[in-house]
């Protein structure tokens, strides 16, 4: 297992550049290059990717860039000293000491361990220090394989060697606190905060345990430490599982990263919260809590909103990629012509007994259907989630029964959203009933989602649905009689916000608006959805494309890692992903980020000038069928846009000299783009 890592995948004193991007594109290049990963821009591209989820800085110097990735061959340590620090998002400063884990896909647990034993001995200052006195690339290799070796294998006791948290004041009172770790790839920061939150609680004389949910396995915690905790910590990106087992305990919920960064604070915040009768806790028979954000103890009621609003688009997505691609699958086969008789064919014929029009009609129809059925559960789903987002399990039905009303009154998916936040809040709120023990179990199945279905759905029927059905009907009117300069100006504004942030916050508005609005949409009768949609996924492309084709163009404006993400960038604008362009963006943000813009929006729209329409929500070029006949249109409006935006990130970097004061990377990299 000591092969991990080598001499040849450790550089000692070097300066790899200036940006997280140089040096983690230098390390993917040193360990393809020792015959490790066969991408080195695939992995660079996916350890980008994670890094723009959550800086992996530390305090004390350190970052622990990690992915998986398909392109790594064996699970491999590769290890830097920088000359010059780089900032990797750390509080305290810039980072020296760079260690790349980089796993494949499918590693096996054994492997997983060692490097998440790595990643817990970085925050044992000895080790650190014997690294940064280091000699030799040999002498860093030995120091990481006795770390391997010999670091214990249970998180909850804390380490013997602790650094002082001098900052925090000692907690006198013996408190019990439990805690849960994770992390989307579960292999460093899982670790890391969980003997970080260890060595603080063995400073702050209290009794801690901690459950890892990491890559390398979990052993639950022991039903009767979690019974005796006076509060619990999540600190995670992802979902907790099996949350239901701290139902009723005061809770801190924050991300990962915390966890390494304040852990006495977290762990001080928790007793506190022990004996404050106000302080959140884990609700009774919960679900999967969304966990990722700001600190959901101080949630504002825009953050919960927006939060919802993003699970429920999310989870609504499935539905109309799956329902609209089948719907246009059927037009392909059936003819237009098939939803007058799509019922008539299903209904009246069969494989073996085929209408007069043949099996191509006959399949045309049965995928029209299913397509329509799906699409038939947009606003539903939108509703159920958002309320599911609020009130975990027991808000679904809820929600979904508020949905299906507000489909039924006409509200559309106006109606769906407002009938899902009132089944959300509202199930929260029956949810934080104080009930007799005897009681509360029926609770989550029963009390929750009748009383919340009877709240949700008699405001939409007695109160909001005729008036929520009037102003959607006068949406579609004003949209279905856009045109000429109107049309225009709307897709310009949906195209910029498609590149402002490559799949930040106002991105995810003009993707959410764009496939939430698809329910409502037709061919013939209805087709401004459809034109939103396919003007939102052409300003999406536009980005990526750009960058490959300004990298093909003018070569030597852009560094070798560029040029390698600019082939990949073809594919991933071609169908719809805009994270190929994050890597440019994050480098050179000020000049990526304006040509992008003015490209996507010039694409944004000649598409709504030209009444291109799409009834897929996703795919790019990869789903034209899903056009109809004004696909060529799409891909000419596509190209004139990826022109423009190529042709001005040129002139930019030629003409526009770049502050070397610039290194922070844009909003673009606090996620990835809403294709994916």
């Amino acid at each position: 297992m000591s092969d991990l890592i080598t001499p040849g995948l450790v550089t000692l004193d070097a300066s790899l550049g200036t940006t997280t991007h140089d040096v983690i594109t230098h390390l993917a290049n040193q360990i393809t290059a020792q015959g490790r990963a066969t991408d080195a821009a695939e992995l660079a591209e996916h350890a980008l990717a994670r890094e723009a989820k959550t800086a992996t800085g530390v305090p004390g110097g350190i970052a622990i860039p990690h992915c998986r990735s398909a392109a790594v061959t064996a699970p491999t340590l590769a290890m830097a000293r920088l000359a010059d620090p780089v900032d990797f998002g750390a509080k305290d400063g810039p980072a020296d000491l760079i260690f790349f884990i980089a796993a494949p896909e499918g590693a096996d647990k054994d492997h997983l361990k060692l490097l998440s034993k790595l990643a817990r001995a970085l925050v044992k200052k000895s080790f650190t220090v014997a690294l940064r006195e280091a000699k030799s690339p040999r002498e860093v290799v030995d120091l990481v394989a006795e770390v391997i070796s010999d670091a214990p294998a249970a998180p909850a006791a804390a380490p013997a060697a602790a650094e002082p948290a001098a900052a925090e004041p000692a907690v006198t009172k013996r408190a019990k606190v439990v805690a849960v770790t994770a992390c989307p790839t579960g292999i460093a920061h899982t670790y890391m905060a969980a003997d970080a939150l260890a060595q603080a609680a063995a400073e702050l004389g209290i009794d801690f345990a901690v459950e890892t949910q990491g890559s390398s396995g979990s052993t639950p915690l022991d039903a009767a430490l979690i019974n005796d905790a006076d509060a619990v910590i999540f600190a995670v990106d992802v979902d907790v599982r099996d949350r239901g087992r701290f139902a009723g305990k005061p809770v801190i919920q924050v991300p990962v990263k915390r966890g390494v960064d304040e852990p006495a604070k977290l762990l001080t915040d928790a007793v506190a919260a022990s004996t404050d009768p106000h302080a959140r806790r884990v609700p009774a028979a919960s679900a999967e809590e969304p966990a990722q954000g700001p600190d959901a103890t101080k949630e504002s009621f825009g953050g919960g909103l927006k939060r919802a609003l993003l699970t429920g688009v999310s989870y609504m997505i499935p539905f109309v990629a799956g329902g609209g691609l089948l719907i246009a699958l059927g037009f392909l086969l059936g003819g237009y012509a098939i939803t007058d008789v799509a019922d008539t064919y299903l209904g009246e014929n069969t494989l073996w007994n085929l209408p007069e029009a043949g099996l191509l009609a006959y399949l045309g129809a049965a995928a029209f259907k299913i397509g329509s059925l799906s699409m038939g559960f947009l606003v539903p789903a939108l509703a159920g989630y958002i309320a599911y987002a609020y009130a975990d399990r027991p808000g679904i039905a809820p929600g979904f029964t508020a949905g299906a009303v507000a489909g039924f009154m006409g509200a559309g998916f106006i109606g769906g959203i407002v009938g899902g936040v009132i089944a959300g809040l509202a199930c929260r709120w029956i949810n934080s009933w104080s009930v007799p023990r005897w009681l509360r179990g029926l609770m989550p199945v029963v009390i929750v989602p009748l009383l919340g279905s009877i709240i949700a759905s008699g405001l939409m029927f007695l109160v909001l649905g005729g008036p929520i059905a009037r102003l959607t009907e006068a949406l579609n009117d004003w949209l279905s009689g856009m045109s000429g300069v109107a049309a225009a100006g709307l897709g310009l504004i949906l195209g910029l916000m498609m590149a402002v942030d490559l799949g930040g916050p106002v991105n995810k508005v003009a993707y959410s608006f764009a496939v939430a609005g698809l329910g409502a949409g037709s061919l013939v009768e209805n087709p401004a959805p459809l034109m939103i949609m396919a003007a939102v996924m052409a300003a999406g492309m536009v980005p990526p494309l750009a960058m490959a084709l300004a990298t093909v163009i003018a070569p030597k404006l852009f560094s070798g890692a560029e040029r390698e993400n600019g082939k990949a960038a073809w594919l991933l604008g071609a169908a719809f992903i805009s994270e190929g362009a994050i890597p440019f963006a994050a480098a050179d943000p000020l000049r990526v980020i304006p040509a992008s813009m003015v490209g996507a929006g010039v694409t944004g729209s000649l598409v709504m000038v030209f009444n291109v329409v799409s009834q897929a929500p996703h795919g790019g070029i990869f789903v034209f069928f899903a056009m109809n006949n004004t696909w060529p249109l799409f891909l000419l409006a596509t190209v004139i846009g990826t022109v423009i935006s190529a042709l001005l990130v040129i002139i930019l970097k030629k003409f526009v000299r770049k502050s070397p004061a610039v290194q922070a990377q844009p909003a673009a990299a606090e996620s990835a783009g809403v294709a994916a």
